[in-house]
């Protein structure tokens, strides 16, 4: 798999969190606790960022991603 296709897999998993979080948001500004919307949405954000820490950990045991220290100097 490349690389691009990784950045694009996981950049397409976080959109899809953020867009569930904030129809999470308007949901429960909108029906007012009438409805369960808010609670699913927010479950499917929680059940996709489990997801997604799952893959990369996954990713990184099977060699396809190297995880490496931010700002961290070589050598040090």
């Amino acid at each position: 798999m490349s690389d691009s296709l990784k950045t694009l897999l996981i950049i397409g998993f976080l959109i899809v969190i953020l867009w569930n979080l904030g129809a999470g948001l308007y949901y429960m500004l909108v029906d007012k606790g009438k409805t369960k919307r808010t609670v699913n949405s927010l479950t499917w954000r929680i059940g996709l960022s489990i997801a997604l820490i799952l893959i990369i950990v996954l990713s990184i045991y099977m060699g396809w991603i190297e995880p490496h220290g931010v700002g961290r100097k070589p050598g040090g």
